[in-house]
């Protein structure tokens, strides 16, 4: 026999002396896993918030009395390259708090100016005369100014929406007591004093407002801006005691109970006949119930009503120092509040804290949080939620929260002992069988959240994520 056929022997197929694998599957029982599903995630947000019960859908917070004093975030509109502010808008200064004319705000919007500048600009410097109102309309201004010791120290980190040298409009003798540097291109809006005195000699009932303003009593109000309480400390003998109480709002904010919903059906021949070994209603239910929870955890992120990103009070967003998020951004966000109990970010923006840190030869600590370790800033842990957006810029925030009713903090709303309920706060209610045989369940879950005081919660905003070029 010739190489060629010997081989051409070993290829032909042998007959079996046993049964095949492929047989024997048909009388074997598989071992199967539970359905499974990527979208599920840890949920930190969820757990860690604690969750307040909301009779009657609605949860008021009650708060002690607290002036406005105009400190928002200013809106402009853009037509082309040109930036201009929007009259009513102007209402967020505080000498124009409750001024309501619109022709007026209309006639000092159109004396604003607009500036754009480059990255490096020095805007404003420090002891310079001060004869300008500046909005940004977009960008980033460092201030800084000098120490006690000589030294340049950080101020602040202005963007969109800021302002600085409201004081300018009024004071003949300001000046700036900082240097103010854009970060990078920008637009700025600016008001002269001198048009601003123009317009003052033109319109009375502007004349007679800030003349009102001038003489609110200021000194009515704490460093938080509320209203307050009278005291008396340190007296000997028996001098008067000041009266007083505490005054508290008069239209509190309500939060109303949003809810999650979606009707699960499932055709009766499954429900009879394919039960085993997993029940297939149940399974269905399992990861309808777990595409809510995820819902929920993304409307308590990013709702406009009571999400935490829309309703982080304007004072407790802070931008950062050099756009990645360094250490000093961490300690800014974390001593703007006491108790704070844990920071909240992207992975991604987890990611980038770890290669900032290291970069400056610092490596966040680890936490035992439920038996698992997590990462940690100041013994604070850091924790991931993907709800959080990140933008085209590769930009994302981080948040920071005080948690807790008794801490004044942030809450979690639901309401449990619902009609049909299957867990805390969410209900399974059976609607029916139709006329092609599918069962259908409602699923339905109540939530929302509350900031009850405003130092509660703060966000580190527009955290520069992406990896920088070695």
């Amino acid at each position: 026999m010739t190489v060629d056929a010997s081989r051409e022997a070993q290829l032909e197929p042998q007959p079996r002396t046993s049964l095949g694998t492929a047989a024997a599957r048909n009388l074997a029982t598989t071992t199967k896993s539970a359905p499974q599903m990527q979208e599920i995630t840890s949920r930190w947000l969820l757990r860690m918030l604690p969750w307040v019960e909301t009779k009657g859908g609605t949860y008021r917070v009650n708060r002690r009395l607290t002036y406005t004093v105009g400190d928002g975030r200013i809106d402009f509109v853009q037509d082309g390259a040109d930036v201009r502010v929007i009259p009513r808008e102007l209402g967020e200064l505080a000498l124009l708090r409750g001024f309501e004319e619109d022709d007026v705000l209309t006639a000092i919007a159109d004396r604003c100016v607009q500036h754009d500048f480059r990255a490096g600009e020095v805007l404003v410097e420090r002891g310079a005369a001060a004869e300008r109102l500046h909005l940004i309309a977009h960008g980033r201004i460092n201030q800084t100014s000098v120490g006690k010791y000589g030294e340049e120290v950080a101020v602040a980190v202005l963007g969109d929406g800021d302002r600085f040298g409201d004081d300018a409009l009024l004071d003949a003798d300001a000046t700036w007591d900082f240097t103010a540097t854009a970060e990078t291109d920008g637009t700025l809006v600016t008001l002269s004093r001198r048009d601003f005195a123009a317009l003052l000699d033109a319109a009375p009932s502007l004349r007679a407002h800030i003349e009102q303003w001038s003489t609110l009593p200021q000194q009515r109000q704490n460093r938080h801006g509320e209203a307050e309480i009278a005291l008396s400390a340190g007296h000997t003998g028996e001098p008067s005691l000041p009266g007083t109480f505490v005054d508290y709002e008069l239209h509190p904010r309500e939060y109303e109970l949003s809810v999650a919903q979606a009707v699960l059906r499932v055709h009766t021949r499954v429900a009879d006949l394919y039960n085993g070994p997993m029940n297939q209603t149940e399974e269905q239910l399992r990861l309808t119930i777990e595409a809510l929870r995820e819902r929920q955890e993304h409307e308590l992120v990013n709702n406009r009503e009571f999400g935490l990103l829309h309703n982080a009070a304007l004072k407790q967003r802070i931008q950062p120092h050099a756009g990645p998020p360094s250490p000093d951004d961490m300690d800014a966000l974390l001593c703007r509040r006491r108790g704070t109990k844990f920071f909240l970010a992207h992975p991604r923006t987890i990611a980038a804290i770890g290669r900032e840190f290291s970069a400056h030869g610092l490596y966040p600590d680890n936490v035992d949080l439920g038996g698992q370790q997590v990462p940690a800033w100041r013994g604070v842990p850091i924790l991931p939620c993907n709800k959080i957006p990140i933008t085209k810029e590769n930009t994302s925030s981080i948040l920071a929260m005080r948690v807790g009713e008794d801490n004044q903090g942030v809450v979690g709303l639901h309401q449990t002992g619902l009609p049909e309920e299957y867990e805390p706060g969410l209900s399974v209610r059976f609607m029916g069988v139709n006329d092609q045989a599918v069962l259908s369940y409602l699923v339905t879950t109540y939530y929302s959240a509350a900031v009850l005081v405003p130092d509660a919660l703060g966000v580190l905003e527009n955290v520069q994520i992406a990896r920088r070029p070695d």
